[in-house]
């Protein structure tokens, strides 16, 4: 089942902080811990907001090459209407190592951990701060290591929202195109090229300009050469679409792919989309959106992501986000559109009641019963992967476009 939803004609609703501030300040709302923790390949650290809230996950992201957790992720946690969802959930980011902010040279010789040996030290950082599982955040590099580490610890990894994630080896022709621009190009210009689009390149001269910026000035370059050939060694994952009978290696949670559609990255998220099981993923792709979508389109991926943690069962009475309201406000044909959207981002509609015991529960925690439906109720009419639909042809995943 494929859906096609057209955008309401808004403006992007504009964060709490200007970008060049936000990719490197996050509001001071929460408790923080900061640590270097030590796993099975070495040290990472690590920065922990908010206490984790009983048996719920906490909120687990890992960033792209050429970036941090500050730099990938804050434009997104500043932003007014993540607040609502941090409230509900600790946050775990996570540094690869040597990229953090004023991190040493590594001494000579050193070996740098693999794509795989940096998703074995996630275990070790959740029993670090107590944490039984994880909703995944990663972006490229980051959503490959977050991957692996769901194949590897399924009962670790609730859920995954993997940005621009590649889940193929770096091919001979990459290869051999990496190493001649290499001898052609500065590492930052590489590593930009990875990142953002070539429309995005062009046009987005001050995005660009802040993040090459940051790249040539905060990063340690030594460092980051280390995670760039770490990424490019890395294996495919090997992952197929489940088929009835066949014994497949494939995500076991719900997974939302997105990609922004002029992001480098769309045919590798779109082949992807097409070894994953159907039924517990959705294809998000974002309209006049480049490479980060979590920088240029914040409010529409923090929508995106609380109908997906909603489908999963937790935060059943939130509220809308401010972009809903906006486009509730415009017109009750965008409302219809928004209710189909709600339920366009899982599938998971049964296991959103039967795993917290909410629905017709939910309404009742709220005084606006019909918004609470679009939030819960619907969900649970989308069943078009369902097993019950028997005589409806062979399951396909969810694409969204907004």
């Amino acid at each position: 089942m494929s859906m096609e939803l057209q955008d309401a004609h808004l403006a992007e609703v504009k964060p709490l902080v200007e970008k060049d501030e936000a990719i490197t300040r996050l509001l001071p709302d929460f408790d923080v811990q900061e640590q270097d923790v030590e796993t099975l390949h070495g040290s990472v650290h690590v920065t922990m907001y908010g206490t984790p809230k009983g048996n719920r996950p906490a909120i687990l992201t890992y960033h792209d090459i050429g970036l941090n957790h500050k730099t990938c992720f804050n434009p997104l946690f500043n932003f007014e209407d993540m607040q609502e969802i941090t409230q509900h959930f600790a946050v775990c980011h996570v540094d690869a190592p040597g990229q953090q902010d004023g991190a040493a040279s590594f001494p000579a010789g050193y070996m740098y951990p693999s794509m795989d040996q940096l998703a074995e030290m996630l275990p070790g950082i959740l029993k670090q701060f107590g944490l039984k599982s994880v909703i995944g955040m990663g972006t490229g590099a980051g959503a490959y290591i977050l991957t692996r580490f769901a194949l590897n610890n399924p009962e670790m990894v609730e859920g995954l929202v993997l940005i621009n994630v590649n889940p193929c080896a770096e091919g001979w022709m990459d290869w051999a195109a990496t190493k001649i621009s290499g001898w052609a190009h500065a590492l930052p210009d590489m590593v930009i090229s990875h990142l953002f689009g070539k429309e995005e390149i062009h046009n987005s001269h001050d995005l660009i300009h802040t993040y090459r910026q940051h790249i040539v000035n905060d990063m340690n370059q030594t460092n980051l050469h280390l995670f760039v050939n770490s990424y490019n060694s890395r294996r495919d994952l090997e992952i197929e679409r489940p088929i009835p009978g066949a014994n497949v290696v494939t995500l076991q949670c719900p997974s939302l792919l997105v990609v922004g559609d002029s992001s480098p990255a769309v045919d590798a998220v779109v082949e992807c989309n097409s070894k994953l099981d159907p039924t517990k993923t959705t294809l998000l792709k974002m309209a006049d959106c480049g490479g980060l979508p979590q920088v240029s389109q914040p409010a529409k991926l923090a929508e995106a992501f609380k109908y997906f943690v909603q489908g999963m069962g937790y935060m059943p009475s939130a509220s809308m986000t401010r972009l809903m309201r906006s486009r509730t406000a415009s017109g009750s044909s965008v409302t219809s559109l928004e209710g189909q959207r709600s339920r366009s981002h899982t599938g998971e509609g049964t296991r959103s009641r039967s795993h917290t015991g909410e629905g017709d529960r939910s309404r009742s925690h709220t005084g606006d019963g019909s918004r609470n439906r679009a939030h819960t109720d619907t969900r649970a009419e989308l069943t078009p992967n369902s097993a019950g639909n028997a005589e409806q042809p062979a399951p396909k995943s969810m694409e969204v476009s907004c």
